[in-house]
């Protein structure tokens, strides 16, 4: 990795970071030995990884091209951005909507350092970057970045895309969402993905509930009936919560067995 002065951007290198980990398996170059490593001890028990990661990948563009071009979504809050590669949020909008506003939120400083330098908006939308934890919502809610570039009086598309299952603990997620959404108004849209061991042979779930205790993985995999109580109170968009590549599939999108993504995704519209 290039270009980046780890000590004045408070970046730790030696500590694996699931947005870098994330570019590495998305085939990026934006990661240092301990995100690789890590993605490697993950891969080598769960050799699918890769392509639930294209799979999540290429879902959010799909769930964005849909909320800019079929339900009118004009501002977009994508919280977990990580590192930019192609095909971004604010790029597939304002490709439909050139006067879309996006305001990316992650808790990665390198995510930031990248996201500034390379991520160019139309001369008729805006983006914004915040460095913030999607464990305090409030604190996102309030930073005037967010204020002086989304009007929560209008419809916003919040986009929880593969950060949800780093809240750990059974239901935690929840009132996380809850309170991110309580700020919308109606007519909003909720889209997220989510890891699930639902599709894995009781020995693969074990193991992967080992890795978690032993500190080998940060992800912390949810059911589908606990995923899909994210969406309860708002309208699900057909066809409901289902697994990622199978969510408005195009063509051209990669084509994968359930037990080789091991992603849920939904989208929900705030009455």
């Amino acid at each position: 990795m290039d270009g980046v002065d780890m000590g004045r951007s408070g970046i730790d290198s030696s500590v694996p970071h699931p947005a870098r980990r994330y570019n590495y398996w998305l085939g990026g170059k934006d990661h240092f030995a301990a995100d690789r490593a890590s993605g490697d001890q993950l891969e080598a028990a769960f050799p699918n990884v890769r392509k639930g990661a294209l799979a999540n990948r290429a879902f959010l563009q799909r769930a964005t091209r849909y909320l800019a071009a079929e339900a009118g979504i004009r501002q977009f809050l994508d919280i977990g951005t990580g590192l930019p590669t192609a095909d971004n949020t604010h790029e597939v909008a304002q490709a439909v909507a050139p006067e879309s506003r996006i305001v990316y939120v992650d808790n990665d400083p390198l995510v930031m350092v990248h996201a500034r330098a390379l991520l160019t908006t139309s001369p008729q939308g805006r983006t914004s970057y915040i460095e913030a934890d999607l464990n305090d919502p409030g604190t996102i809610l309030a930073d005037p970045t967010l204020r002086e570039t989304l009007d929560l009086d209008r419809p916003v598309g919040l986009m929880l895309i593969a950060v949800l299952h780093f809240i750990h603990g059974h239901g935690a997620a929840r009132p996380i969402v809850a309170e991110l959404l309580a700020a919308l108004p109606p007519g909003s849209y909720l889209v997220a993905t989510h890891a699930t061991s639902d599709f894995g042979t009781p020995e693969q779930q074990a193991l992967y509930q080992q890795m978690v205790e032993d500190g080998k993985s940060d992800v912390w995999t949810r059911g589908r009936p606990e995923f899909a109580g994210l969406f309860d109170g708002l309208e699900l968009i057909e066809p409901g919560v289902v697994p990622a590549s199978e969510w408005r599939p195009q063509p051209g999108d990669p084509v994968f067995a359930n037990n080789e993504v091991n992603v849920w995704a939904g989208v929900g519209r705030k009455p």
